[in-house]
């Protein structure tokens, strides 16, 4: 399998639901509800893993110095079925762009750190999201919103 392929299949497709199936078919007040004792909503996983594919695929500093900082969590949840579906969208549009960037072998080589490249990272990417997403399916079933109607 060659690199483009295994990060296509590791961030985008991976070893569960398709991301987009994951996230289709919410309502504003079904990404928003609190499952007691989960300290997290469906909105607060996928704004989570959002900010860290930012920084991660797109080397963003200045979010990087937020989270830093301890804003790992949105402190208020979104206000409007729009909200929501932007966020969605921003996810899945660093997908995209974390698959465009493994298309190149010299990209992927870029070193970051001393001895870890942009390779590195997705792969680290692609787990984090794995865990997140796999979070956002186990509150949609307790919440009885799993699996959603075909996209």
């Amino acid at each position: 399998m060659a690199d483009f392929e295994r990060f296509n299949y590791l961030l985008k497709d991976g070893e569960y639901a398709e991301r987009k199936k994951i996230l289709s078919g919410l309502t504003l007040e079904q990404v928003t509800k609190t499952s007691l004792p989960y300290p997290h909503t469906i909105y607060d996983e996928l704004w989570h893993a959002a900010k860290w594919q930012n920084i991660v695929v797109n080397n963003d500093q200045a979010l990087y110095q937020k989270w830093q900082t301890d804003e790992h969590f949105p402190n208020t949840g979104p206000k409007s079925q729009q909200d929501w579906d932007e966020l969605v969208n921003e996810f899945l549009a660093g997908l995209d762009k974390a698959i465009e960037v493994s298309k190149s072998k010299e990209k992927m080589g870029i070193e970051l750190a001393s001895g870890f490249t942009i390779e590195d990272s997705f792969y680290a990417l692609s787990i984090h999201n794995a865990y997140h997403l796999s979070k956002i399916v186990a509150i949609r079933q307790m919440i009885g919103t799993w699996p959603p109607k075909e996209i």
